[in-house]
């Protein structure tokens, strides 16, 4: 009895302690990799004069293109290799899952399993490579027009800038591939949380000095710091909210018993996009307005477009809304089918009480997630579009915009997720190691 007890605390021990090392192998791997990242946003273009960048830059720096530099981590005010950062990887995986409803063929692949999946995987990652094309070609372009930039314009520059960013946008995409599987977390949604904290520092200083210099009172800074903290507490809450819908099952005869039916519930999220929505949305409105933003002495209807859709004016507000609300249904339905939801209830034998199996609880389901979405999307509308207008009446850095802290706070909730997921995963197989040494010892 006593040497079974002492065997099954060793396990323990043992298994606790594999946990605690595993774990911190995962952890150590991601922080080494999103150094690397980081490393590579210093790491400027070949050809580039560093002062007239910067001069052109400062131009540019609180429209939509310092909004990029955002995602990037300051990767654009240095067009640094890593400048396209992994938003280019971003847009063609919303682009292919928004074609799996469709193409008939990306559609069946996407009901193949694992071979299947893979197949999506390698058809973004083409996707990814001809976006990165576009937008580096695009970026070469736009720095050649703007004077003094490019030390040596011509054929060569836009060749090898082309190959560098795109070079750059694949290796971040296989790193946080890299991230996902042997570290913690999703890797994709790691760069760019590991972008934006990186210049937080930067930006909280920028306000204290312009505080400093009497450009903002303190009222304001003060005022400033606690909307952060209240939005950053109503994401917590938004994004943890929840309809649980009641499903019943029927009761089941098992030998001699009737065992009672189960009572689980299907949850439906308030937010079911999650941050693609918002970021979908800035890198639509980012296309376009780049290239304008670069050749606007050259073109007078470049030019409008770029006043016209300039951070803060009220076209760039409706356009940026618009499009958050239009992603957030369009992409909820792509992500939940009320109709397999109900043909899956049907088949196992379960049921919403007062409604009827089929399609009558396809309805149903589809009925209470647009009312969720509705509330969703004006939520994200709200926490994207307000601190906007706060930013362009104070001239605060956007930093603590609301896209930024959607960003962090969901991702932050991810990660902690997956290593709370680590420790149960080790906890449930000791419980089972624990359930068979006790059968044997009986």
């Amino acid at each position: 009895m006593a040497s079974a007890a002492e065997q099954l605390a060793a396990n323990m021990s043992l298994s606790a302690f594999r946990t605690a090392d595993e774990l911190k192998k995962r952890i150590w791997f991601t922080l080494a990799a999103l150094l690397v990242y980081r490393l590579g946003t210093y790491i400027p273009l070949p050809g580039i004069d560093p002062q007239a960048l910067q001069a052109v830059f400062s131009q540019q720096q609180n429209g939509i293109v310092g909004m990029f530099n955002m995602f990037a981590g300051g990767a654009v005010g240095r067009m640094a290799i890593f400048a396209l950062n992994i938003m280019p990887y971003i847009t063609a995986s919303i682009v292919i899952q928004l074609l799996t409803s469709v193409v008939p063929r990306l559609e069946q692949l996407k009901k193949e399993g694992e071979t299947g999946r893979k197949t999506i995987n390698q058809y973004t990652r083409y996707g990814t490579v001809l976006l990165a094309t576009v937008q580096g070609y695009g970026i070469a372009v736009g720095l050649e027009g703007a004077e003094g930039v490019v030390v040596d314009p011509g054929v060569f520059f836009r060749v090898s800038a082309v190959i560098t960013l795109v070079g750059g946008t694949v290796f971040l995409m296989w790193l946080g591939e890299q991230i996902t599987a042997r570290g913690v977390g999703n890797g994709i949604s790691l760069i760019i949380f590991a972008g934006i904290v990186a210049e937080l520092p930067s930006a909280l200083a920028g306000t204290l000095e312009l505080g400093r210099q009497g450009v903002l009172s303190t009222f304001i800074i003060l005022a400033l710091m606690v909307m952060v903290v209240a939005v950053i507490a109503f994401i917590v809450f938004m994004e943890r909210a929840q309809r649980r819908l009641l499903v019943q099952y029927p009761k089941r005869q098992m030998g001699n018993k009737m065992t009672s039916g189960d009572s689980p519930h299907l949850p439906l999220k308030l937010n079911t996009a999650g941050v693609i929505p918002p970021i979908f949305a800035s890198s639509l409105l980012l296309m376009p307005v780049t290239l304008a933003n670069f050749s606007s002495g050259e073109n007078d209807m470049l030019a409008s477009l770029a006043a016209l859709l300039g951070r803060g004016q009220p076209a760039y507000m409706a356009m940026y809304a618009a499009a958050i609300i239009f992603f957030c249904f369009f992409y909820t339905s792509i992500v939940f089918n009320p109709n397999d939801t109900a043909d899956n209830l049907k088949r196992q034998g379960g049921f919403i009480p007062g409604i009827r199996p089929g399609p009558r609880t396809a309805e149903f389901i589809d009925r209470v997630l647009t009312r969720l979405t509705v509330v969703g999307a004006l939520y994200l509308t709200l926490v994207c579009l307000l601190p906007e207008f706060l930013i362009n009446a104070y001239n605060v850095p956007f930093y603590f915009g609301g896209t930024s802290l959607l960003i962090v706070v969901n991702v932050t909730m991810d990660t902690v997720g997956q290593v709370q997921g680590h420790l149960f995963a080790h906890q449930y197989e000791g419980l089972i190691k624990k359930s068979k040494l006790g059968g044997k010892r009986r």
